[in-house]
């Protein structure tokens, strides 16, 4: 299973990277669980210094961006079928 998590502080990107996560994981057949993550201090600790951030099983992989599906498709493929 994959765990996404939105580091950010709720605001509308946030929330529309976590409904374009979902559609991701979903698109590939995959397991996930969306994890939201609006502590500033714990968003720091990813390493994340610009908001919306996304880390994918704890790792980040993108701040400051909102992704579409298509894009973090192309970051969780390489998980398929773990």
């Amino acid at each position: 299973m994959l765990k996404f998590q939105i580091l950010g502080t709720g605001c509308a990107k946030c929330n529309n990277l976590a409904d374009n996560a979902k559609e991701a994981a979903e698109t590939l057949g995959e397991a996930v669980e969306i994890e939201k993550i609006t502590d500033l201090n714990e968003i720091m600790t990813f390493g994340c210094m610009t908001t919306p951030g996304l880390a994918i099983n704890g790792q980040l992989v993108s701040q400051g961006k909102l992704l579409k599906p298509d894009q973090i498709m192309k970051l969780i493929k390489p998980s398929a079928g773990e």
